[in-house]
Formats: structure tokens, sequence, C-alpha cells
């Protein structure tokens, strides 16, 4: 019985990239050139359904053979022929090795994708659920790490959800520029195969052809790929690291869920670590590294070498489970986050409201005062409170003379209101859908 791959009743990531099922791939792309063949009179119908119906293979077989050879496609021919018989000639007419491979490892990384962007979908769900759920959380937002003025914690996630539906559509255009097959023969020029057996098999496995191979399929492609790979695991170590940040004991306004029974530390405890994000920053720097070995091949001799191979067999087969790996972590991350509104408003309000400051200057120059003199007030007032342990900036802002001179009691408490810096969000949660 023929092994062919149903498409769309895809595997786990994992199974991929397994040896079987490149072999199975591989297969495939053999008996959709055979049918090409046959379609345009070249091989006998018969011969081509009886390769249909015998064509196998045996993984442990062929590297028996390939140990002699040392050749893996045709280790892979010698023993779908034992199977096959004399119609077992009319496989591989005209071809060369990379038109299988590299038509093959097309399917794979398309099936790779495809996880991928299911996976990623399950992501986006979970950003969006908690952006909605967290819109009006009243929350400080940080630059270089320090308080600066109040955002919501949903807008915060508002960011990440435009962020990964972005992926989403990179993602999605570049299902179409990987999905990309060659069956052009040696050095591509296609001596010994017509273009239009091509054009037949390519379109069988859901495929197009290559736009002008050499011997192989240029890997500027396969760089690209690997790098939206990486762009994609980079914005989840961004994630990450903003959820690590913001579980820091002294923040503690997120906090990764615990588990009962979980144990934070073999020596304390007390501890409740952001190991999930942790996990997600290491395995984005593999990404990454994958990346820059993705980039190194896209240089090989002439019309081909085998350079990148040995690079590709570890660096793709890496890059996706990492990357598939990563997305449902992500999920049952955010999905499963723990948030603290309480922390959140008390961290805001630290020194007396500080992160006003620009409201009081900015009311202040409204009134008539110089830019320079506001500024001096504030930044006196501020200073005063910064880092003090009974530090309070609205109290000493009511107080100062020359503020009270300008302002109201109205207008200083309208200062220290955070809905002001909330005002607009609306038009950016609209704009995502949230």
């Amino acid at each position: 019985m023929a092994v062919v791959i149903e498409r769309y009743t895809l595997p786990e990531m994992g199974e991929i990239w397994t040896e079987t099922y490149k072999f199975k791939t591989w297969l495939q792309v053999e008996i959709a050139v055979c049918e090409a063949q046959a379609e345009l009179g070249y091989t006998p119908a018969a011969a081509v359904a009886e390769i249909k119906a015998k064509a196998n293979f045996d993984p442990q077989r062929i590297l028996e053979i390939e140990a002699e050879v040392r050749h893996d496609v045709i280790a892979f021919l010698t023993n779908v022929n034992e199977y096959v018989g004399d119609a077992g000639r009319y496989i591989h007419l005209g071809m060369t090795s990379s038109d299988v491979l590299d038509t093959a490892l097309a399917l794979q990384l398309v099936a790779s994708l495809d996880l991928i962007l299911a996976r990623l979908a399950d992501v986006i769900a979970a950003i969006r659920k908690q952006a909605q759920q967290h819109r009006h959380t009243v929350a400080i937002g940080r630059s270089h790490g320090i308080h600066a003025e109040p955002i919501t914690f949903g807008f915060k996630l508002a960011g990440w959800l435009a962020e990964v539906l972005r992926h989403q559509e990179r993602l999605t255009r570049m299902r179409e520029e990987i999905a990309v097959g060659k069956i052009s023969g040696a050095v591509g020029t296609y001596a010994n195969i017509e273009p239009r057996v091509e054009a037949i098999a390519c379109a069988k496995l859901g495929l197009k052809p290559d736009t002008a191979s050499t011997q192989v399929i240029s890997r500027d492609r396969h760089a690209n790929f690997v790098n939206h790979l990486a762009l994609l695991t980079a914005s989840i170590e961004r994630f990450a690291v903003e959820i690590r940040n913001l579980q820091r004991t002294d923040v503690l306004e997120v906090e990764e869920y615990f588990s009962k029974g979980q144990k934070g530390s073999s020596a304390m405890p007390h501890k409740r670590n952001p190991i999930r994000s942790e996990r997600l920053t290491g395995m984005a720097r593999m990404v990454r590294a994958a990346a820059v070995a993705a980039l190194e091949n896209v240089a090989l001799w002439h019309e081909r070498d085998i350079s990148h191979s040995s690079v590709e067999r570890v660096m793709l087969p890496d890059a996706c489970i990492l990357t598939h790996f990563m997305l449902k972590e992500t999920t049952d991350l955010v999905q499963n986050l723990l948030v603290y509104p309480e922390n959140m408003a008390r961290n805001m309000n630290v020194y007396g409201g500080v992160v006003f400051s620009q409201r009081v200057l900015l009311t202040l120059i409204e009134k008539g005062m110089s830019r320079e003199e506001a500024y001096a007030i504030v930044q006196s007032c501020a200073h005063q409170a910064w880092n003090t342990p009974s530090g309070n900036f609205h109290d000493l802002v009511a107080k100062d003379s020359r503020i009270a001179q300008t302002l109201s009691p109205e207008e200083i408490e309208a200062c220290f209101d955070p809905q002001h810096h909330l005002q607009h969000l609306e038009e950016v949660y609209q704009r995502l859908g949230i």
C-alpha cells in the first residue's frame, strides 16, 4: 500500500520532523511527478498505478543502504524499488536529488507553519481576552524602568495584541512564499524533464513552481522563513520579560499561575518564580541562533553545494518545534496570568502621585507661568517626594505658595485624576476590536 500524506490531517510538530515523515514526503513528491509524467503521456498509466499501489519504504532499510552508498536519496529510491519492482524504473525520471529534497522540505515547512499559525491564533485569543478584561485596570506606565504616567493593563496588552496580529499577517504571507517546489533537474535547466511536469506535480502537492531554481531552491526563502520565526519568538520574549519584571517582589502587579503542590525553590519555601517566562526567554535565544544559521545558508557555490544541508537537518526542526512549543506555553501563561489591580494602584500612587508631574506642569503653563519656572517648581516638589519614605508629591504641590497663587484647589486635584491619561484609549481598543 502506498504511503501518502493526507493534507490538513497533520500530526504534531515533532512528528513532522521525523525521518519517517520526511520519507513520506519524498515518496509523495516522486508519485506526484510520476502522475504528471503519465498525464503528459511520458509514462504508462498502468506503471504509475502499479507504483502507487506498491510503493513503500522501510526507514531502517534505507539507513542500511545509505551506510553503503553514502547517498540518502539513492538509498531511498533503492528501497522503494524493492517494493515496486519493474515499474520502479519510471520513478525519478529526469529528476535530481534536490528536486525531491527541496520540494519535500517545502511540504514539511508548510505543515509546520500551519501548526504554528493555529497556535498563534490561540495566543491572539488569550491576549485579546485579557485585554478586554483589564481595559479599565489602571496601572503605571514605565520608561527606562522608571514610573512614567498612568496607563491601563489592558492598554499594555493591546500593544501585545497588535504585535501578534502583525506576526499572523506576516506568517500567512510567508506560507505562500515557502510553498514552492522545483522539479527542474540538474542545475535547474529542465534538460531532461519538462516544465509542464513541474507545474502539474507542484499543483498536486499544493505548491507553486519556483520562479528560477538552480539545482536547489534558493535559500533566501528559507532564511526569510526562519527569520519570521525569530521575530515572532522575539515578541514572545518581550512579553515574557515584561511578566518577569512585573512579577518582581517589589512590583508584583502580575504573577505566573502557581499550581497546588508546585514548589519554587529547594532551599526557600516562599519562592514563586516566573519559570515559564524565563524558559521562553531562553528558547527565543535559540530560535534567533537558527536565524543566523539560515542566513549563512544563502551563499552556496555556483548552482549548488550541500553546505546548507547539514545545518537544515538540525536548524529547521529545532526552530519550528521551539516556536510551536513557545506559542503553546505563551497561551497557557497568558490565559492563567494572575493580575493584581490593587498592587497596580499602590505602585501608581507611590510618593504621593509623583507620576502626575506633567499634568501639574502643563496646567501651570496654561495659566500663564513660563515653562522654565513651572518646570523648576514641579521638579523641586517631585524630587523632594522621590525616594522619601513619607514623601508626598500631592501635598508638596498643594502647599507650594507659587502653585497655590496660580491654581485653585480644584485645579490641583484635577491634575491627579488618572482618567485624563486614559481618555483616548478607547480609540486604540476599537482599532483592535477589544
